[in-house]
């Protein structure tokens, strides 16, 4: 029996296996989809279909640069262990090489590119999948690029679990651009500078503060001016030239980049797992449940 483009991808949706792997299964099984799946499942190439509704929260950032040019990228595993699996960290290296030199536009793009090894990226991942035994994804990433004048700071918090990127224009003291990384690992910036927050965030702040300050009974007089007031704090919470310098509290990060003679042109942020929502595991609740099985 002839096998099709369908039946590949049929069978590739229902397995996660390589689009090869898939063919081959087809083709020694005659294009029996069923003995197809058990055919991959005996060679183990099946695992990642079985781990497709698992959240995939843990894993590893890292920062790569490579001359001119950067990559900062997260890869998710299901769990710390894995993280730290020397199989799983060559797998994020794998990745963030093959981003830099073949800059993606975003991660679908990505997925669907060709390796070193001649194997798409989402299918190098599958196998990586079969091999480590939990659900991997590469999560997100940004690439940046500089100037011979300009400098890129990477920093590395916790082994990977926090990584950040930044460009620093007007100098060339990649130390600096790291000092400026390390802030923004430990103070959480959102943006660069106050003209970088919408309008519309800052009216939605002024608000939010307005009634806050109505609602503590402060006369109405004296409100907009409180609200001035508690908006530049605002600001120095969330626009990283606003905050105050870890390294130097007498100093805000403006004033050290200045010193300088350099700009903050942007920085990218990741801390493994944020913004997707973990399952809380009860341990004693499964133990109960195990115990009650038997």
């Amino acid at each position: 029996m002839a096998v099709t483009a369908q039946m590949v991808k049929e069978l590739r949706e229902k397995t996660g296996a390589g689009m090869m792997d898939c063919k081959k299964a087809l083709t020694a099984t005659d294009g029996d989809m069923d003995k197809a799946i058990d055919f991959l499942r005996e060679k183990g190439i099946a695992k990642a279909a079985n781990k497709a509704d698992r959240i995939a929260a843990e894993g590893l950032t890292s920062v790569v640069t490579e001359g001119n040019d950067a990559v900062i990228l997260e890869v998710n595993s299901e769990t710390d262990f894995v993280a730290k699996n020397e199989a799983f960290q060559a797998l994020v290296q794998e990745l963030a090489a093959h981003l830099l030199k073949n800059k993606p536009a975003t991660v679908e793009e990505a997925s669907a590119q060709t390796m070193e090894n001649g194997a798409t990226v989402a299918d190098h991942i599958n196998a990586a999948i079969a091999k480590i035994g939990e659900k991997l994804s590469l999560r997100r990433f940004a690439l940046l690029s500089k100037t011979d004048n300009d400098a890129f700071g990477a920093y590395l918090h916790m082994g990977g679990r926090i990584s950040v990127l930044t460009v620093l224009e007007g100098t060339t003291d990649d130390s600096a651009a790291k000092d400026v990384s390390m802030h923004i690992a430990a103070l959480r910036p959102k943006f660069v500078s106050r003209d970088q927050v919408s309008a519309e965030e800052v009216e939605h702040e002024r608000q939010v503060l307005t009634q806050q300050a109505l609602n503590e009974g402060k006369p109405e007089n004296i409100v907009a001016k409180m609200v001035e007031g508690r908006l530049g704090k605002y600001f120095e919470d969330v626009c990283l030239l606003d905050q105050t310098f870890v390294k130097n509290p007498d100093q805000k990060v403006r004033q050290f980049v200045e010193s300088k003679g350099a700009t903050v042109r942007e920085f990218v942020r990741y801390e493994v797992g944020e913004g997707i929502e973990k399952k809380e595991d009860n341990f004693a609740e499964e133990v109960m449940n195990q115990v009650n099985k038997k």
